[in-house]
């Protein structure tokens, strides 16, 4: 099945659109303007072995844009093999849910002062969502308080992902990376940026891992959007979550399953000519994994299309942090993100409703709000 980056559907009704596509095949390919053809991995039991395959690499090429300015040092997300183990090795103590949990009354703090402000009506994408991400990053990664106007500004134009905002805010986050780095390196803290300077690594190996936990910190505050408005259309599971708090670990990663902002895994390229559930791929081909597709297989979850923050993880979970060698490192930190700010919101807020219709971005590669309308 082909799809089209352009069609409506595919960018606003990505869950009808990937059904039929997984119905149809274990992979489909879109055509996307600039990039080529990619061929889209549909079926979870698929995606699994895709992801932890060698004959399917990671490289710079799989990156759309490298921003100017930017040192000249691989990250994470660019590299297989021994490279990659070497640069998670160093930095994988700092993003431990041993490590992201002691952060989690920095961030309680940080939620509680953004619901403050609050006032109904209020579009929780922007007066929330959005600005939580880059206030929990500059929280537990160690930016000065003197410097956080200048985070708090470039990270509205970063959470929007596009247009002459986001390339203008690039190098004021990089500029902001390498000053926080020698600040840490001279005056260490308790912060994340600490635990990284205490490593291996370079300065411009930290510079690349700040610039691209400021890009994947944004995750957090698209899923809390999502999860709201999935929660608010789904009365009796946000009844469940304020009778059974203790449900919303569980919760989380029934959401994390059911609405993930992230569409698609960045792509891979495949060494060889290989076959993915009898589909034939040429040498040399861009694959990725429609996320949203597999944590909806019906192979794998019984009725999927069915919000159920009771459902208990069977041996097969949802792949929203992907899998194998490049499950995302910052997993621990966003799930707690996550919890916190759902807690809060239900204790703070029991009479939340929506106020309008939610507005979404048109994103082949994300599944966003625009803005989310509540009163209470």
């Amino acid at each position: 099945m082909q799809l089209d980056p352009a069609d409506p559907a595919v960018m606003l009704d990505p869950v009808a659109t990937y059904a039929a596509a997984r119905a149809d095949s274990p992979v489909a390919t879109m055509e996307v303007p600039g990039l080529g053809t990619l061929w889209i991995v549909t079926r979870h039991e698929h995606a699994r072995a895709m992801l932890t395959d060698p004959r399917f690499r990671l490289s710079r090429a799989s990156y759309a844009m490298r921003p100017q300015g930017l040192p000249d040092t691989p990250n994470l997300g660019e590299i297989d093999g021994p490279d990659h183990t070497r640069l998670r090795k160093f930095a994988a103590p700092a993003f431990t849910a041993r490590r992201a949990a002691e952060f989690r009354p920095r961030i309680e703090r940080t939620v509680d002062e953004l619901l403050d402000g609050l006032e109904p009506p209020a579009d929780l994408v922007r007066d929330f969502a959005h600005p939580m991400p880059i206030e929990v990053i500059c929280d537990v990664v160690g930016i000065a308080e003197t410097e956080r106007p200048m985070w708090r500004r470039v990270g509205v134009a970063v959470v929007s992902g596009q247009g002459q905002a986001f390339q203008e805010a690039i190098p004021e986050v990089i500029a902001g990376a390498k000053a926080a780095v020698a600040r840490r390196r001279a005056e260490p803290g308790d912060d994340l940026l600490t635990d990284l300077t205490r490593s291996e690594a370079s300065d411009d190996e930290l510079v690349v891992l700040v610039w691209h936990l400021v890009l994947a910190g944004q995750v957090p505050g698209n899923l809390i959007a999502n999860a709201v408005e999935a929660l608010l259309r789904h009365p009796e599971q946000m009844a469940l979550l304020k009778e059974n708090p203790e449900l919303i670990p569980r919760a989380v990663e029934e959401l994390l399953r059911w609405c993930t902002p992230q569409l698609l895994t960045v792509p891979r390229f495949t060494t060889e000519d290989v076959e993915i559930g009898g589909v034939p791929i040429p040498k040399g081909e861009q694959v990725t994994v429609s996320m949203l597709s597999v944590n909806r297989d019906p192979a794998v979850f019984p009725d999927p299309d069915r919000l159920d923050v009771t459902r208990t993880p069977g041996s097969f979970s949802h792949l929203a942090f992907a899998h194998g060698a490049h499950f995302c490192l910052g997993a621990a930190l966003a799930r707690i993100e996550t919890e916190v700010a759902l807690t809060a919101l239900i204790n703070r807020f029991p009479g939340l409703r929506l106020d309008g219709d939610p507005v979404r971005t048109p994103d082949p590669g994300n599944w966003r709000l625009a803005s989310l309308g509540v009163t209470w």
